[in-house]
């Protein structure tokens, strides 16, 4: 045992060299960041719970083509989560949620979501809020998005200056510019120092917004005086739209 530790410690040491054998300080941190939080610690207790790979047990698939099943039943639906979905251990449960939110299954992950915030074991996550927010976004659930977004601010969640800029740019791409700003003026209220690679993820998604990408435009060259942001030709929009219309002629 003692030789497979130091083993493990050899390598890990050697790894950390290779890792910061790049004098850039970004560098090193986002370096040590993906080391630290790669699938060779999943099994790390300190690891987020929503953030550790969730894999389909028998129980759990089985669980999963019932609600699917019942899904037009609103009451048998009820019935069948009250009495077996709330039984299901720890794992299961965040497993079906996972699948469910990567087929886009709107309804039955709203359902879930209610679920797993009432166990005894729940903890507000970021990453629990962040994935139904990507999920909701993609699916262009304005309604959804408003009472997930309510939640997470009832309990405090608070999401990184990269979680953020993710957020707004998921939500652009939908289509959802209105909802997208909302989360933008949030993400200026936080208390995390802003950093500039979330803004330059949010002004490329603000392309097609020209008048909302000149807001944000402005703030971050007030935030980082010394920076330059990439415009692209003002007509480069206008060129593709014109391509769409008369490819839909």
């Amino acid at each position: 045992m003692r030789r497979l530790t130091c083993s493990f410690l050899g390598k890990t040491s050697a790894t950390i060299r290779l890792l910061l054998h790049d004098t850039s300080t970004e560098n090193q941190s986002l370096a040590l960041f993906r080391f630290y939080t790669s699938g060779s610690t999943s099994s790390s207790p300190s690891l987020s719970i929503w953030r550790r790979k969730k894999e389909m047990t028998k129980e759990g698939l089985i669980a999963a083509k019932e609600l699917k099943r019942l899904q037009s039943n609103h009451i048998r639906l009820d019935r069948f989560i009250r009495s077996h979905i709330s039984r299901l251990l720890k794992s299961d449960l965040l497993s079906v949620l996972a699948e469910f939110q990567r087929q886009d299954q709107v309804f039955l992950s709203m359902k879930l979501y209610d679920v797993v915030r009432k166990e005894i074991w729940y903890r507000p996550d970021m990453f629990f809020f962040r994935d139904m927010l990507m999920m909701l976004a993609r699916n262009k659930k304005v309604d959804e998005s408003r009472r997930v977004w309510e939640d997470l601010k009832r309990e405090e969640v608070l999401f990184d200056q990269h979680t953020f800029g993710d957020l707004v740019r998921a939500y652009l791409d939908s289509g959802l510019p209105s909802e997208a700003m909302d989360i933008y003026d949030e993400m200026r209220r936080s208390p995390d120092p802003p950093l500039s690679l979330p803004f330059r993820v949010i002004l490329k998604g603000l392309l097609p917004y020209p008048e909302l990408r000149e807001k944000v435009k402005d703030d971050f060259l007030e935030l980082f005086p010394n920076m330059i942001v990439y415009d692209p030709p003002e007509d480069l929009f206008g060129d593709q739209e014109s391509q769409r219309e008369s490819e839909s002629e």
